[in-house]
């Protein structure tokens, strides 16, 4: 195909207004161009594939906020245009609505690219406009899911189809390149509010207007069955082991990490403690209501880099890291309750809630009949338990969240602590050294990794539950020094062994089936064991 030179005077349109439907569940709480797949939202693999000086307009509706949130914060030197859409579900929306609303910013040569097309090849026709218009297909075949293409011997497609109308003709995947744009803004009327640009383009090419095709590989992220296939082939090996939760999400975007959260108090709260736990966390650059950026440390997560001497090296630094700090120990002993005692009950109420799941007396775990979890916590001493111990703290440490910077001239392991905890109980200046204790020993048990490699079981007929999981032979290795630490520092191991069964309690219901119910039962069962022993 012959191309023009280098030019940057086209745009890119990229509508972003529907709702995800096919995807259920996994848009309940974001736009479907924010799922994560390789560590970074599907809309970062799209606007990555063009130079930072072309004008990307993007149309916004479903929880278009938080895509002009990440956009601004992941890529503050490209040139992006919002257009916010009005009617993005129901009556009356539909993507030629969205193009007609964002007509006057696209009045010149333009790619259009859905938010849900992820193309791995090199695109040089997308970095040159070519000659001619131009329309990308696929190996896949149209099916009744996608429209499909009729392309000739000389490679210039002749006719677009509805879906089913042809099966058997290679799938379109939403990407194409508009050099008549005045034509298809001709067409783009109340008869194309449901099928977009796709209408215009079927007039075009019955108006004998020449469409190149060309063949890319392709992922449709809005499928979900394709999205997860995505999610495997595209990770990369070095990448970090991250568990995805419905309303978080951390994104490595270039040299930026950006975290994620609908909850505007979570997002200010963490940036505010950035500054509270410096040097040991990245330094915060930005900031929006629900996303935080930093610069990207390089170095290795601790899980790829633990080794009994690094492990011993790790628990000296977060000696100096937990400084004691004086407070009200009256006021402190009374938000541990509510922190520990309280929130458990609830997430163990929410996690029944969620997942169908009732207390049961009559359980067996993995052989061992268990009571309640109700009438358990029932016997859990909350006045031992909430005797804490106030000191600077992380919240959520573990080795995902530990990073082994590279040696310095001191040929020492600098230690960056990630995704710190945003508060503790409502208090963001100190917490319970318990509670991180905890959270290191609950990493010990259960590796990301692990998890995500389906390393794990859980069975469950009737009343008889069994549960298994892979160990690593370091972890078991490091949690023995790890009770030694504990007992050498003058603290308690009993508690740090009960409250990391609460911790699993606390975080079943935030995790996906069946790993929910591996935590659940964990913790149950160990904390069966702890006031048993």
């Amino acid at each position: 195909m012959v191309e023009k030179e280098r030019m940057t005077n086209y745009k890119v349109f990229l509508p972003c207004a529907g709702t995800g439907a096919r995807l259920g569940e996994f848009t309940d709480n974001v736009n479907k161009a924010l799922l994560s797949v390789g560590n970074k939202p599907v809309i970062s693999h799209i606007v990555e594939k063009f130079d930072e000086d072309i004008e990307i307009v993007v149309a916004l509706g479903y929880k278009g906020d938080y895509i002009r949130q990440f956009l601004t914060l992941a890529y503050p030197n490209r040139n992006f245009t919002f257009v916010d859409i009005d009617i993005y579900e129901g009556e009356g929306s539909g993507l030629g609505y969205t193009l007609n609303k964002c007509r006057k910013y696209l009045q010149s040569e333009f790619i259009f690219i859905s938010n849900d097309t992820i193309i791995t090849d090199e695109l040089p026709s997308l970095q040159k406009m070519s000659f001619n218009n131009w329309i990308g297909y696929s190996d896949v075949n149209g099916g009744v899911d996608y429209r499909s293409l009729s392309v000739g011997e000389n490679g210039i497609a002749d006719k677009l189809y509805e879906k089913n109308e042809s099966p058997s003709s290679p799938a379109y995947i939403g990407v194409c390149g508009i050099k008549d744009y005045e034509e298809f803004w001709s067409l783009i009327d109340e008869k194309a509010i449901l099928t977009g640009e796709s209408y215009a383009i079927q007039k075009m090419m019955e108006n004998n207007t020449r469409f190149d095709s060309i063949k890319f590989e392709w992922y449709d992220t809005g499928n979900r069955d394709i999205l997860l296939k995505a999610k495997e082939k595209l990770k990369q090996d070095d990448e970090p082991n991250i568990l995805e939760k419905p309303n978080e999400a951390i994104w490595f975007v270039e040299d930026r990490v950006i975290k994620f959260c609908i909850d505007t108090d979570f997002i200010k709260n963490r940036a505010t403690r950035s500054e509270l736990l410096k040097p040991y966390v990245p330094k915060v650059l930005d900031v929006t209501e629900n996303m935080y950026s930093y610069k990207k440390v390089n170095g290795t997560i601790f899980s790829e880099a633990v080794t009994t001497e690094n492990f011993k090296f790790l628990l000296d630094s977060l000696k100096s890291f937990h400084e004691p700090i004086k407070v009200n120990k009256k006021e402190f002993k009374k938000s541990c309750l509510g922190f520990y005692r309280d929130k458990t009950y609830q997430r163990v109420d929410d996690y029944f809630e969620r997942f169908g799941n009732s207390d049961s007396n009559k359980e067996v775990i993995n052989g061992t009949k268990v009571p309640s979890v109700k009438s358990l916590l029932d016997r859990v001493d909350w006045n031992w338990i909430t005797d804490g111990v106030p000191v600077r703290f992380h919240g959520d440490l573990h080795f995902e969240n530990i990073l082994v910077s590279e040696r310095n001239n001191h040929n020492t392991l600098p230690i960056t602590l990630l995704d710190w905890r945003q508060d503790f109980c409502g208090g963001l200046d100190y917490g319970d050294v318990y509670y991180d204790l905890a959270k290191l020993m609950h990493g010990l048990i259960i590796s990301h990794d692990i998890i995500n490699d389906d390393l794990y079981s859980f069975d469950r007929s009737m009343n008889e539950i069994k549960y298994d999981f892979l160990r690593k032979n370091i972890n078991i290795d490091c949690e023995d020094i790890f009770v030694e630490y504990i007992n050498e520092w003058g603290y308690d191991v009993k508690k740090v062994k009960v409250m990391t069964s609460l911790i699993f309690l606390n975080i079943a219901m935030f995790h996906h089936y069946p790993y929910c119910h591996l935590l659940f039962y964990l913790g149950k069962n160990l904390l069966n064991k702890s006031l048993e022993n």
